[in-house]
C-alpha cells in the first residue's frame, strides 16, 4: 500500500523551503502530492496554471511527486487522493498557531487524515513566497532561495 501524503499550499512561487519540506516528506511517505491552491483571497503575483507549472517543473523526473491544483476542502482532496496525511512545515514558532488551528479543523472534518509536520531547516527559516516576491520586485538576487526554474518567471512578472 502507497503512503501518500498531501503538501497544501499557494506556492506563489514555489521556494527551496518548499522544496526541502517535500523531500523531508519522501522520507516518511512513498508519494507526495503537492496540491497547489487557487486561492484568490490571497491575491497571487502568478496565476494558478504558472504556479502549477513552476512546481512541476521543479520536481520533474520523480514519480513519487505529483503537483496538481485544487479549489475547495483540503481534506476532500486529501480524500480523493487517498492520502493518509497532510505534510506541512514549520519555519518559526509563529507559524504553529496557524497550523495547529488548521491541524485541528482538517481533523474534525476528517479524524482518518493526520497532519504531520516537519520543521524547517535553518537555511530556510526566514524563507517566504512573499520575501522572495518583494525582492525579486526590487531587483534583488533570490537565486539561492528557489529552484533554478523559478527564476525566469520572476524575471518575466516583474518586466514592465
Amino acid at each position: 500500500m502507497t503512503r501518500t501524503a498531501i503538501y497544501p499550499g499557494t506556492f506563489d512561487p514555489i521556494t527551496l523551503g518548499h522544496v526541502d519540506v517535500v523531500r523531508r516528506g519522501l522520507k516518511l511517505f512513498d508519494r507526495v502530492v503537492i496540491g497547489v491552491a487557487a486561492n484568490p483571497n490571497k491575491q497571487p503575483r502568478f496565476d494558478l496554471n504558472t504556479r502549477l507549472a513552476m512546481v512541476r517543473q521543479t520536481f520533474v523526473g520523480d514519480d513519487r511527486i505529483e503537483a496538481i491544483a485544487f479549489d475547495g476542502l483540503l481534506v476532500e482532496l486529501a480524500r480523493q487522493q487517498k492520502a493518509k496525511a497532510i505534510l506541512r512545515g514549520l519555519r518559526a514558532a509563529s507559524d504553529f498557531e496557524y497550523e495547529f488551528q488548521m491541524a485541528t479543523m482538517n481533523r474534525r472534518l476528517e479524524e482518518s487524515i493526520e497532519t504531520v509536520f516537519v520543521m524547517a531547516r535553518e537555511d530556510y527559516t526566514f524563507v517566504s513566497s512573499r520575501f522572495i516576491r518583494e525582492i525579486s520586485s526590487m531587483g534583488g538576487d533570490v537565486s539561492e532561495l528557489v529552484p533554478p526554474v523559478v527564476i525566469p518567471y520572476l524575471k518575466k512578472s516583474t518586466q514592465p
